[in-house]
Order: structure tokens, then C-alpha cells, then sequence
């Protein structure tokens, strides 16, 4: 019998690994990764700093303890060149394998801004490169961070609270301006600015050049920003490149339904990498609910993901943040419905329903209450 292959050994990946098992401990697993497989959570890169934590010790289950927990065999270090779809085979480092069905849990590679200059930027996006910017930081006292959004406003008060000066370069007008309304996103500004956070909003950087031991930025406003260390934050990019070559249907991810199915029935794609009914879902909660459905799905069960309001918590313990997205065509107004040591904000579409909300500071803690009270 041939196996369910899973790619990528992410949150995406095991999370269905380990749901699928719940359901079925027989059904033969195969899953493939281009790094260790070792388990631990993505989520903790961007405020792991702070704590100290050396990259090692962010590991959760090491790989070999988690193919024997989950019963399923483990292809680490591997890469997957090409999808024969239709002899349902992957060509790989490793050899051909075989699947009759396949998942693609390969996750987003960061975005790269072309930038001019000398100098290699950092960025952060698997445990390898948190190991690598621990290592380069080294005895480094400022820290230029490219990106003013979730991630970089993450980083930004992780390394501001572990001691380093922290200048971030948005081209945007406020922090977080992709998720929050600007009188949500502003509470950010004063709190971190108090740890050291310095903001440069309305400019890029359009080179970066090796100056002594550090790196001089060249902003699109002709000013310069001097950092000893540069790290990009300005987003990521669903891998779409394996399916594309594939022939199977992509747009901004991985084109699938709400049964996470691809245009091909035995292809399915999950996670950072997916694309559910034209959304990309690049959050926790997201993935959990997909995984599960999913894997009752590859169970032999007709299950379709339903998503229920997900509130997305920003780390930043300097102002908390919860934010319900808003879907970016959605048709309505941001209202404040209270101010105090933060603020709470409803997003009310036409009929007056509540679809989205932003809560700062003390009113961050309300979210599942605000959940709630969403129209699904």
C-alpha cells in the first residue's frame, strides 16, 4: 500500500501527522523534509531573544522521537525536485518515492526586497536562521529592522527587551498598518519607543553598505540609518514554485477548497503554503482547524474545513495586541468602543455585524470574548 506523503515537517505538517494518528494508527505516513524534522514551534523565533534561549533549546521533540511517537517514516535533510502526478512520484535526493495521496506543508520563504549596496541581509524564518542571527549578533548593540509589520513589531520588542537599540524602516504610515486600523496600530509607538525602538515610517531602504563593523541603510528619503546587525521582516511568500511546475492550479498560494483538495484529487496543500478558496491563512489557529480537517479527510471521512472567528495574538508584551482580520475586500467602517490603557475596536459591515476587531493593551485579553460576538 502505498503511503500519504506529507512535505514539510512545519506546525502545518505535524499538526496533521499527529491528527491523522488520532483517527488512524495503521495508514502508512511518509514524511519528507529538507531540514532536521526536529519539532518546535515557529512562533517562538520572534520572541525567543529576550529569554536567552539558545536555538537548540527551542526544540520540542527531536525528529526521531516523533516519527517513532506518530508511527511514520521520516525522510529528513531531503529535497523534492519534481511532482510526477501521474504516476503519483516524487523525484527526490532521496530517491523516488511513491504516494497515494500527497500533502504539501511547505510553508513561505521570506520576501526579498532588491536592494542595493554590499551588504547580505538577515532574516529569520526557520531555526537555522535564528541560530545564524544569534551567532551574528554576536557583540552587536543595534539592530535595523526592515518591516514594520506583525513579524517586525515582534522582533522589534524581543531584541529591544534583550538590550539592543532597534531602529524599523516601514514604508507604510503606522505599525502593523496591514491588520490594524491606524488608531489601534499607533498604541504600538510610544510603548516601544520607551525600550529603545526607534520608527521610520513612509521610507525603504534602497541599500544597504558594509560601513566598519556594521552597515550603513540608505532610505528612499535620502536619510541614512546605521545598525550593527540588518534584518528583513517585510513579510513572506507562499512556495508555489513545486506545484507550479507540477501543473497543479496556483494563484498567491496553493491553489485548493475548503477540503484543502488541489486541481489535482490527490494532491492537497496545507498551511503557509496553501491558498483555501482564495485565502492564504498564515496563522496558527488556521492551521490547527485545516490540519484536523484534513486529516479526517485523508481518514476517509467527507470533511470540510469551517473556520470559525481566529483571533491572531501579537507578541508584544510591551502592548498586547489581539486582532480578528478583516477580510481585504470587506465592505464596512472601524468603530472605537473603548479607550483606556489600550483600545477596543469593532470592524461593522453594512448590516452592522461585527466581522473583525482590534483590542490593545488591557483590552487585549478580551479577545475570545469579541470572538464571540462576531458573526461567523
Amino acid at each position: 500500500m502505498k503511503p500519504i506523503v506529507v512535505l514539510g515537517s512545519g506546525l502545518a505538517g505535524y499538526t496533521l501527522v499527529r491528527e491523522l494518528r488520532k483517527l488512524n494508527r495503521d495508514i502508512p505516513i511518509t514524511l519528507v523534509t529538507r531540514d532536521s524534522g526536529d519539532y518546535y514551534s515557529k512562533p517562538t523565533l520572534s520572541n525567543a531573544f529576550a529569554q536567552k534561549k539558545e536555538a537548540a533549546s527551542l526544540v520540542l521533540t527531536a525528529a526521531k522521537d516523533m516519527a517513532a511517537q506518530q508511527k511514520f517514516t521520516l525522510l529528513a535533510n531531503t529535497e523534492v525536485h519534481a511532482i510526477h502526478r501521474e504516476a503519483r512520484q516524487l523525484e527526490t535526493t532521496a530517491g523516488v518515492i511513491e504516494y497515494e495521496k500527497l500533502v504539501l506543508a511547505i510553508g513561505a520563504d521570506p520576501i526579498r526586497i532588491p536592494l542595493q549596496g554590499d551588504a547580505a541581509v538577515l532574516s529569520v524564518n526557520d531555526l537555522s536562521d535564528y541560530a545564524h542571527l544569534r551567532e551574528k549578533l554576536g557583540n552587536a548593540k543595534t539592530v535595523a529592522i526592515m518591516g514594520g509589520g506583525l513579524i517586525g513589531c515582534e522582533f522589534a520588542n524581543d531584541l529591544a527587551l534583550a538590550g539592543y537599540k532597534v531602529a524599523v524602516i516601514d514604508p507604510g504610515p503606522y505599525p502593523i498598518a496591514g491588520l490594524l486600523p491606524e488608531q489601534a496600530g499607533r498604541q504600538l509607538l510610544e510603548p516601544l519607543n520607551n525600550l529603545g525602538v526607534s520608527w521610520h515610517f513612509g521610507k525603504t531602504a534602497q541599500r544597504v553598505d558594509a560601513a566598519g563593523a556594521g552597515y550603513t541603510l540608505a532610505l528612499s528619503d535620502q536619510s541614512t540609518v546605521s545598525a550593527d546587525i540588518v534584518l528583513s521582516a517585510v513579510g513572506l511568500r507562499p512556495r508555489i514554485q513545486l506545484a507550479k511546475n507540477a501543473g497543479l492550479a496556483v494563484n498567491r498560494g496553493i491553489a485548493v477548497d475548503e477540503q484543502l483538495q488541489s486541481s489535482d484529487d490527490a494532491i492537497f496543500a496545507l498551511g503557509d503554503c496553501a491558498e483555501i478558496n482564495g485565502r492564504t491563512l498564515p496563522y496558527v489557529l488556521p492551521i490547527m482547524h485545516a490540519a484536523r480537517a484534513l486529516a479526517k479527510t485523508l481518514a476517509g471521512e467527507d470533511a470540510s474545513v469551517i473556520f470559525p472567528p481566529m483571533p491572531v495574538v501579537v507578541k508584544t508584551p510591551a502592548h498586547p495586541i489581539a486582532v480578528l482580520p478583516v477580510p481585504r475586500d470587506a465592505a464596512g467602517t472601524w468603530t472605537v468602543l473603548a479607550e483606556g490603557q489600550g483600545i477596543r475596536m469593532g470592524f461593522f459591515n453594512p448590516q452592522n455585524e461585527m466581522i473583525g476587531f482590534a483590542l490593545t493593551g488591557e483590552y487585549a485579553k478580551e479577545r475570545s470574548e469579541m470572538a464571540a460576538r462576531c458573526a461567523v
